[in-house]
């Protein structure tokens, strides 16, 4: 029943996502947290205070304003005090000059007592490279930005 209950909040928190409700994203992580994103690119990088965290989910409504996530399959592990749990997705969304983009990805989401402890995500950092590229082309300049790190 505990897992049936994380995987529905993580879905939940997906919705969120796509309705860019960043706020209540944020709201879920614990004050001591890990939020990494592997790379160099405007969305890579490691937060470790919700101050940072807020910032990069800002810059993701920024750099990708219309993206949508698809859950594929969550697996989850683990009692309250410890819980992992692994969301595979798929997004998509369009670029400034119109043009589709996909990808594909993992969260790797670890939770204490219903708080992100650590949220590592994982996709086709070169698909995102290059559509961050295509970002800073249609004027968006934060797209070429260095990762947000604290």
């Amino acid at each position: 029943m505990y897992h049936a209950i994380v995987r529905s909040k993580l879905r939940q928190t997906f919705g969120r996502l796509n309705a860019r409700d960043y706020d209540a994203v944020v709201a879920i992580f614990a004050a001591a947290h890990e939020h990494s994103f592997p790379g160099s690119h405007a969305l890579g990088g490691t937060r470790r205070t919700l101050e940072s965290t807020r910032r990069w989910y800002d810059r993701l409504a920024r750099v990708l304003p219309n993206v949508q996530f698809e859950i594929t399959r969550i697996a989850v592990s683990g009692w309250p005090w410890h819980t992992t749990a692994a969301v595979e997705w798929s997004d998509r969304g369009t670029t400034a000059d119109g043009e589709s983009f996909a990808n594909q990805g993992v969260h790797v989401v670890t939770l204490r007592w219903g708080r992100v402890v650590r949220l590592a995500i994982y996709c086709d950092t070169a698909v995102l490279e290059q559509v961050c590229r295509r970002q800073v082309s249609c004027g968006i300049a934060e797209a070429g930005a260095p990762p947000i790190e604290g």
